[in-house]
């Protein structure tokens, strides 16, 4: 498939919002990650005061065959009832988004059951009925993962249509964790045991089955670590590529994505992998709780902005990275100057 065109960040925007926050009444740097995240902003943006007034952020849903091998805490049925959770607002996610003042849009991208819920609310981009069981073959045909990947660049681009200029990124799928965890195992060449946890909250049996599960997996499919969407397509799930497919949508339209959690990152290993330019239009909100995420971050050179011990997934941390980006911005554009304030600078 033929991806969309990522250009590099806007270099003198990025030094204009950089001599700003030099000349903002504070000592230089002390603002931290704020100030960073403001200079990043303005180089996505491609202008020296950038701004974030309408958030989205996108959950997607898709089931997974290798639940069969007993690798979550929590049955199947339990991905379309937390999805008709997410429409009627009752959710963490969308409590966190309301806080934040974004709005959540859930696609369904393969839940298993077709027509369990009806909601108008809900955007379907179908790709199947969940993936196939990744430990007896691969989770999907290569054509599989790239629809999957194209029905997340429409959805971030009809969003961004509506006037989205931030982007977050939100899953629900029973056993995601474990594509994940197989995803990051794969391009990152390291064991099951360094990345997988416990997910849903599976037991010291259940995580050493999950363990087992991820490192047949890897040796019945081989994906290509070279090759985004072959690992995709070996490891992966619908949600997983749709939000990769979310990432470059976004990137190349210069907007900025707060990626999620564990199943996030390793939609975003998978989009960086495709397109490496997509990297620098990325923010890590938080970091999971869950075992091996932080170095799935390392692995990207993302540094998140919380470290909460959050585990949930649904965007929950993207709707709250999303409050720090927007206060980012503001500081830039809204705090008085040395100058305009009429403060004494440092002595030389």
């Amino acid at each position: 498939m033929k991806l969309p065109t990522i250009q590099p960040l806007d270099q003198a925007a990025m030094n204009a919002a950089r001599e700003r926050q030099n000349q903002l009444t504070k000592p230089a740097g002390s603002l931290g990650r704020l100030e960073e995240l403001s200079i990043q902003l303005a180089g996505i943006q491609r202008k020296a005061l950038p701004s974030i007034k309408d958030k989205a952020v996108i959950v997607m849903a898709g089931d997974h065959g290798v639940t069969a091998e007993g690798v979550s805490a929590y049955p199947q049925e339990v991905t379309p009832q937390m999805v008709l959770n997410f429409l009627n607002g009752g959710a963490a996610i969308n409590v966190l988004a309301r806080h934040a003042g974004a709005r959540v849009v859930v696609v369904d991208m393969g839940m298993a059951s077709k027509g369990e819920v009806t909601s108008p609310l809900l955007i379907r981009r179908r790709v199947g009925s969940g993936t196939m069981n990744l430990a007896q073959g691969p989770a999907m045909r290569r054509e599989q993962a790239e629809e999957a990947v194209q029905y997340g660049i429409e959805v971030a681009l009809e969003e961004i249509s509506k006037g989205a200029d931030i982007l977050g990124t939100g899953d629900m799928g029973i056993g995601n964790t474990t594509p994940s965890a197989a995803i990051a195992c794969a391009l990152m060449k390291v064991s099951a045991e360094k990345i997988a946890g416990r997910g849903t909250g599976v037991d010291d049996d259940g995580l050493k089955r999950k363990i087992s599960v991820i490192e047949k997996s890897l040796q019945v499919n081989q994906p290509d670590a070279n090759d985004g969407m072959d690992v995709l397509s070996k490891a992966g799930g619908f949600e997983i590529g749709g939000l990769a497919g979310v990432m470059l949508g976004a990137a190349s339209r210069h907007v900025p994505v707060m990626v999620d959690g564990f199943i996030s990152t390793a939609a975003a290993m998978i989009a960086v992998t495709l397109a490496p330019q997509c990297k620098d239009y990325l923010i890590a909100a938080h970091r999971s709780k869950e075992n091996g995420h932080a170095l799935m971050l390392e692995w990207l050179g993302m540094k998140p902005l919380l470290d909460l011990d959050l585990r949930l997934g649904e965007g929950t941390g993207a709707a709250l990275g999303m409050s720090m980006a927007e206060a980012a911005c503001k500081i830039l554009s809204e705090m008085a100057t040395f100058g305009e304030a009429g403060v004494s600078q440092v002595v030389e």
